[in-house]
């Protein structure tokens, strides 16, 4: 069986529908996964994830898990999948982010990066090979490569030595990876992850060289960190005209609704971020008719459900200005209840995204959605 089926893509755009097949479960796509950093989506029950949620596959963090629980104990408990209970696909992201996240702590040369412990300050080296080792212990189903995540504002040439730079490392961790077995008895696939800031033929070199490397598939880094957002659609268009169109597309650290939209019109298959549980975690909620902050005074009063489009239970059980009684309370159920929702949003999004490019009709779809799920309410 193939790694990924593409079952169809739209008429009208480069929207697509596939399937990822992993040893945990298929993956239906265009999907959006859940981030569960240290080994937990925060504040979510995994009964919630699965049957509320209904998340197909969530995130794990390289860099977090090494730091706490630490690979000794993940191992010994039979991988990152035993330890938290989870039975479905993990994507592990490999800490190339926390390259572009933590400069004040971090230093980097052509041997990879020493990091700071934000914990307790140890000094901690993460090379390609030793991330590589790393991912393997954790046991994600789909592993990425180490690479800089360079920021959006970056000149030129800085973009291009990131980029050889992480072409370099992504030779070693095929190198380390493709030397060595998986631990759990699962196959684990590594994904290259194609950088270039906003040149685009810095992007087009990237896009090319990783396409002639022919793995299961493939990653696109280094956006929604500082660019504007019609660069960022530019940048996905010039990198998917290249990549193979029989291998899922997956763009890291995106975004609102609106940016998965535009993302899936212009063909990527796969998306992770913390924003909606990290916009839900300061009163902010996502829904099919705009964008509501509950911290705002005109919710004070407003007792009809939470969401009464929304799919999670959360939307029906509680109101408005229960909700917002909570958040402003700092009572740990508000940051809950809004997480769950925004999680639910958004995998019903990709979900109807998916239904529609079946049906034919993704394009008018989205013309539909996009002014409404934008709008402030």
């Amino acid at each position: 069986m193939p790694f990924f089926d593409l079952l169809h893509t739209d008429s009208q755009s480069s929207a697509r529908a596939g399937v990822v097949h992993t040893d945990h479960g298929d993956i239906l796509t265009p999907i959006f996964m859940p981030v569960g950093t240290v080994g937990t989506v925060k504040g979510v029950h995994r009964r919630d994830l699965e049957e509320d949620v209904k998340a197909q596959i969530i995130l794990g963090n390289t860099y977090h898990l090494y730091l706490r629980p630490g690979t000794s104990i993940l191992r010994q408990a039979g991988g990152l999948h035993k330890f938290e209970g989870w039975t479905r696909p993990i994507l592990t992201d490999s800490g190339g982010f926390q390259v572009f996240s933590l400069t004040s702590i971090r230093k980097m040369n052509e041997e990879g990066v020493q990091f700071s412990s934000h914990i307790d300050g140890r000094k901690l080296m993460f090379t390609p090979e030793s991330v590589m080792d790393i991912e393997r212990e954790i046991g994600a189903d789909i592993m990425m490569a180490f690479d800089e995540c360079c920021p959006g504002t970056a000149d030129r040439s800085y973009a291009q030595q990131s980029m050889e730079r992480t072409h370099r490392w992504l030779d070693r961790c095929i190198k380390r990876f493709d030397s060595t077995d998986d631990l759990y008895g699962y196959k684990q696939h590594l994904f290259p992850i194609v950088q270039g800031c906003v040149y685009t033929d810095l992007r087009q070199e990237a896009a090319k060289r990783l396409r002639d490397l022919d793995r299961d598939g493939y990653a696109i880094g280094g956006l929604a960190v500082g660019e504007p957002a019609e660069k960022m659609y530019e940048m996905i268009e010039v990198v998917n005209d290249i990549l193979p169109e029989n291998k899922p597309r997956y763009l890291m650290g995106v975004g609102t609704p609106w940016n998965i939209l535009e993302a899936i019109e212009r063909g990527v298959d796969m998306f992770d971020c913390v924003m909606p549980t990290r916009n839900g975690r300061n009163g902010m909620i996502f829904t099919r008719n705009g964008v509501m902050n509950l911290r705002n005074k005109k919710w004070k009063d407003d007792f009809s459900p939470l969401d009464p489009d929304g799919t999670s239970y959360v939307d029906h059980q509680y109101t408005r200005a229960y909700v917002r009684h909570l958040i402003h309370s700092q009572e740990m159920l508000g940051l809950e209840i809004l997480s769950i929702h925004n999680l639910t949003f958004y995998l019903w999004l990709v979900t109807e995204a998916r239904q529609h490019i079946l049906a034919g009709d993704f394009t008018a779809w989205k013309k539909d959605m996009m002014p409404r799920i934008m709008q402030r309410l």
